[in-house]
């Protein structure tokens, strides 16, 4: 059974607003104000809560382990309280997705976001029940680019790992499916646009419209 794993953040929703004012909101806490900025950090935003605590902080004289590992929960707690204000689904997404099941391709998701937060956002967007599976970063004890958390959801899916593949947006979504051994798709129309072609994958689409076509290409019918 032909299956579509997806990452969540920036390849099927744009949720870069409402990470950035999490972190924000820490860092107002810490007297700093307003640290990143909305479209400038987008693409640190999708690299995760620590990644967006350092890059503030180097702003402002740097961050130890200590520090971003203390403010780490707090940010989460402060983007779980309001994860969906500024968050959108990219353009043709749930329709590329719905026209893959009309092939009888089983889809799922993988995501490094903390699976409560990952299945309430998707419950806010409304497209829970359209995938098959959720493998969230603490659903196992590893995690995206490891290739358990992807095999994982293409068992939960319902599909075999070896007529697979992996629409991603960044460098872990890139060697998730080397690590893997399957094909990976990589958005265009991330942070990092056209340039994510650097990271030299299978195949890359600039619309959604154009996904089905490359899964038939990639994976046969």
């Amino acid at each position: 059974m032909r299956t579509v794993i997806f990452d969540l953040d920036g390849t099927l929703a744009d949720t870069s607003g409402d990470l950035i004012a999490a972190a924000n909101t820490c860092f107002e806490a810490m007297g700093h104000g307003a640290l990143l900025e909305r479209g400038a950090d987008d693409a640190v935003a999708f690299r995760g809560a620590r990644a967006m605590l350092r890059r503030g902080l180097d702003r402002v004289g740097g961050a130890d382990d200590d520090m971003v590992e203390t403010w780490y929960p707090r940010l989460l707690e402060a983007y779980g309280a309001a994860i969906s204000e500024h968050s959108a689904l990219y353009p043709g997404a749930m329709n590329a997705v719905e026209a893959l099941k009309s092939q009888g391709i089983r889809v799922g998701i993988c995501t490094n976001k903390p699976s409560g937060l990952a299945e309430t956002l998707l419950r806010d967007l409304g497209i829970r029940d359209a995938f098959g599976s959720m493998i969230g970063a603490d659903t196992l004890p590893v995690r995206k680019p490891d290739p358990a958390p992807f095999f994982a959801a293409v068992d939960g899916a319902g599909g075999a790992r070896d007529r697979a593949c992996l629409v991603g947006d960044t460098e872990t979504d890139r060697e998730t499916a080397r690590a893997a051994g399957v094909p990976s798709i990589l958005v265009g129309f991330g942070p990092e646009g056209p340039g994510i072609a650097r990271l030299d994958p299978e195949a890359m689409i600039g619309h959604y419209d154009e996904l089905p076509g490359v899964v038939a290409r990639l994976l046969g019918h």
